[in-house]
C-alpha cells in the first residue's frame, strides 16, 4: 500500500436507489433500500478506495460488516456513503461508515477489509475451484 493510505483518510460516494437496490415494504406500497444492497454498496465503496492506493498485485477482501440500518430510503432517492479509515493494523483496514439520504442518517457502523496478494489469492481460488469441480 502507498504511504498516503492512512488513518483518517475519507471517501464519499453517492448512490441513487434504483429498483435493483430495493425491497418492497408496507404491504407492497413502497420500495426501499434493502439492507444487503446497502452493505454491497458500502463494500464496493471501500474496496474501490483501497484499490486507489494498492501496489501492483494487491487487492482486498471484506472480513467483517457491522452496519445498523437505521432508516428507510425510498426508491429514486440518493444516499451518500462516507467511509473513513478508522484503523490500520498491517494488512487489516477498519472503516467507520456513515450512510445518509437527503433527509436522514440511514446507516452506520464499521466494515473491515484485509489487503491480499491477488496472485496468491487467485492460485488458492483456482485450487478450490478445481477441487469443487467448478472450473
Amino acid at each position: 500500500m502507498k504511504k498516503s493510505f492512512k488513518e483518517g483518510n475519507e471517501i464519499s460516494r453517492s448512490v441513487t436507489i434504483d429498483k435493483s437496490r430495493t425491497i418492497s415494504v408496507a404491504g407492497g406500497e413502497f420500495d426501499v433500500y434493502a439492507t444487503p444492497e446497502m452493505i454491497r454498496d458500502i463494500e464496493r465503496t471501500c474496496k474501490d478506495y483501497i484499490l486507489q492506493f494498492a501496489d501492483d498485485n494487491e487487492d482486498s477482501v471484506g472480513t467483517q460488516v457491522n452496519i445498523s440500518h437505521l432508516g428507510a430510503t425510498l426508491l429514486n432517492m440518493s444516499v451518500e456513503i462516507t467511509a473513513t479509515v478508522k484503523a490500520l493494523d498491517r494488512r487489516r483496514v477498519v472503516f467507520e461508515i456513515l450512510v445518509k439520504d437527503e433527509l436522514d442518517i440511514v446507516g452506520s457502523g464499521t466494515h473491515d477489509r484485509f489487503i491480499t496478494d491477488a496472485i496468491k489469492s487467485a492460485e488458492k481460488l483456482r485450487g478450490k475451484a478445481e477441487q469443487a469441480g467448478v472450473l
